[in-house]
């Protein structure tokens, strides 16, 4: 087996610490990050970093790098307060990850990688008219990171529109109906199926498996 100590890390060439490190986590939530300026100009972005922070209230978390260099969709959060994300499924694949090029602020992802941009409810930031899960946030705290300079920007969901495929009767999502795509590392992107689904675990019984 192949070990690296915090030792090795800074002397490896630096696209291979990246993909490294990028890569030990898993397998990783893609979205399309989407805001506006104070203008109303759409600004999207391919983001890796959601995680749950908890269901009621319903919170997600959002890791930004460090804003030590221009950061469009940063700087529009805190202007604006409010953003989308856009699950990344197979149709919209090569598009997605053409939003991880960096481009000029005034040009908008929408535009130059050919995604449409969706309002609804009046929602102060654009959503992705092409992803079949669209969530509407609202910043309600952040939290910057000592260690890095990172920051943890913490939503409240408002708005959640799926497809009617996606949602099992119990809640849960049937995210291989929607084709919800997972990504590994920087680059690599995996459809998903299902191996086990198990209910709730309770101490001395066996675990329940449940149906798909």
């Amino acid at each position: 087996m192949l070990h690296f100590t915090a030792a090795d890390f800074p002397e490896l060439e630096k696209v291979f610490r990246l993909n490294l490190i990028n890569g030990i986590t898993g397998f990783k939530s893609a979205n399309l990050l989407g805001t506006q300026d104070a203008t109303g100009h759409p600004n999207l972005a391919l983001i890796s970093s959601v995680v749950h922070l908890g269901s009621d209230p319903a919170l997600l978390g959002l890791m930004m790098r460090p804003p030590t260099a221009p950061r469009h969709s940063y700087d529009n959060i805190r202007a604006t307060r409010y953003y989308t994300l856009n699950h990344v499924h197979t149709g919209i694949l090569r598009a997605a990850h053409a939003t991880s090029a960096n481009v000029a602020r005034e040009i908008s992802e929408f535009a130059a990688c050919a995604l449409t941009p969706q309002y609804h409810d009046n929602f102060a930031a654009p959503y992705v008219r092409e992803s079949h899960v669209q969530i509407g946030l609202e910043l309600v705290e952040e939290l910057p990171i000592q260690a890095n300079g990172t920051v943890l920007l913490v939503g409240h969901v408002r708005h959640l529109y799926l497809p009617p495929a996606a949602l099992r009767p119990d809640g849960s999502l049937n995210l291989p109906a929607a084709g919800t795509v997972a990504l590994s590392g920087l680059d690599t992107y995996y459809t998903a199926e299902p191996v086990a689904r198990y209910g709730y675990a309770r101490p001395g019984e066996p675990v329940p498996e449940l149906p798909f």
